[in-house]
């Protein structure tokens, strides 16, 4: 069963509409590159769309009905939105689920230090990456330091024309002998992924004796740029969130401007697309949602991941401003939902045909993908959703006239991976991944088809006005 390639059904308008979509969705990729950004694009959108924060509700104690609009964040990491529907939210919900958080790398709590004449930052990489990926490329910082007198200030290092960029060094093949000789995983270390910052060298202080060479120092001259520049002292590195990602913005890829190359493809391209969906849905039989969640890259932990009680207490807080107050009302509502978890899938790769098996891969440009398994080997880890939620979503997408696709994520016994769909899973809702496919997974840069986005908006609209 050979799935059809998107690009062929394009008239002059649809083809309009897809590129005007690609564009919005590379400016929104450029500009939020870490989950706190994305939040805050995110908040701004749904806003201007109407939408209430349910902090404001319910100290207003508004009654909530059909077609009001809701969102909830915590920690400025994680968001989720309701469109009320005019059914009993007892009835269920239909949920889009994707994740903002991408791998890159963090900065230690005591990153700065000099060596040699250089001053560097040491990090912690985040979520599952290629480290010699990381080396001889333009990186910036972004995140916040928050400072012990309550103030937060917001970084952004790297991305304006005018900044510097910053970067991890790499060995010339000249002196590379051993290090070409390693396995992969080891050719960098990952304590080598030490940040260069700066090199020039600055007076410490007077010398004491005429003709004594004074102190100096790089970190002096860094010390002082960053108090200047942003008030932040040495210390206040212990309490900040500072992510080293790709400098530079997402560009169209390829002769024909088909793709989008951009840094956090995974999974702000199915977090956008869910947005965007979201946005368009305004009197939904069953009450809508886009659930953004963080850490899905190391587990889906913390207070901000999808084994946190966030999503189930902004559930439960929602349907006490509809009046329903009971555990139970509230175990049905989740129970009786409906979720696509919208996360990216593995695109075919001609350059690396031995890891896929051809009729049951992703492939750019065929549109929406559903993985009913993810997992890895044996299905370790997966959601496995069943046949009847297959047949379901199936009838949704033709239905609405979507081009989609189904795939595994590899050969069985090649790899494999997860999602948040196990998670969800936990409620007894019917959940399915849906995303879309990507090209160089989990590296700096990105690639991913314009149609796929097309066709990822199209379908999570249909699921979310479903019946």
């Amino acid at each position: 069963m050979e799935r059809k390639n998107a690009w062929l059904s394009y008239d002059k308008k649809q083809k309009k509409e897809l590129y005007t979509l690609g564009e919005d969705y590379r400016v929104f990729l450029s500009k939020g590159k870490t989950e706190r950004e994305c939040v805050d694009l995110s908040v701004a959108e749904a806003e201007k769309a109407g939408y209430i924060s349910l902090e404001k509700a319910i100290a207003a104690g508004k009654k909530l009905k059909a077609g009001d609009k809701i969102y909830a964040t915590i920690m400025g990491k994680c968001m989720a939105l309701f469109t009320i529907g005019k059914e009993p939210m007892e009835k269920g919900m239909n949920i889009l689920g994707a994740h903002i958080d991408s791998p890159r790398l963090d900065l230690k709590q005591n990153p700065l230090y000099e060596d040699t004449d250089q001053a560097l930052l040491d990090t912690h990489y985040y979520g599952g990456i290629k480290k010699y990926q990381w080396v001889a490329l333009p990186l910036a910082l972004h995140g916040v330091v928050a400072k012990k007198d309550g103030s937060v200030v917001k970084v952004c290092i790297g991305e304006d024309p005018k900044d510097p960029v910053v970067g991890i060094t790499d060995l010339l093949p000249h002196l590379a002998a051993n290090q070409m000789n390693k396995p992969a995983a080891k050719i960098i270390e990952g304590e080598d992924l030490n940040v260069l910052i700066g090199s020039e060298k600055v007076a410490e202080e007077k010398p004491k004796k005429e003709g004594e060479e004074p102190k100096a120092s790089v970190l002096k001259n860094i010390k002082a740029i960053l108090k200047d520049g942003y008030g932040i002292e040495e210390e206040d590195f212990i309490s900040a969130e500072i992510e080293v990602v790709p400098a530079g913005p997402a560009r169209d890829f390829g002769l024909d401007r088909s793709m989008i190359m951009g840094y956090g493809h995974d999974d702000r391209i199915c977090a956008y697309t869910s947005l965007v969906a979201m946005l368009k849905v305004k009197k939904p039989k069953r009450t809508s949602c886009c659930l953004l969640v963080d850490k899905e890259e190391i587990g889906s932990v913390g207070a901000t991941g999808m084994h946190s009680l966030f999503f189930e207490n902004t559930v439960a807080e929602i349907m006490a401003l509809m009046g329903e107050k009971s555990d139970l009302a509230l175990r049905r509502a989740l129970a009786n939902s409906r979720m696509l978890s919208s996360d990216v899938s593995a695109a075919y790769d001609p350059n690396f045909p031995s890891v896929n098996e051809k009729k049951n891969t992703a492939y750019m440009g065929r549109g929406l993908v559903f993985n009913k398994y993810t997992g890895s080997r044996g299905k370790g880890g997966s959601n496995d959703c069943s046949a009847e939620y297959m047949a379901y979503v199936r009838r949704v997408m033709d239905e609405a006239g979507v081009f989609w696709q189904t795939a595994e994520l590899g050969k069985v016994d090649e790899g494999g991976g997860g999602t948040i769909a196990y998670i969800a899973g936990n409620y007894g809702m019917n959940v399915v991944d849906a995303g879309i496919a990507v090209l160089s997974m989990h590296a700096p840069w990105e690639l991913a088809s314009k149609a796929d986005i097309y066709e990822a908006v199209k379908g999570y609209e249909a699921f979310l006005l479903a019946e």
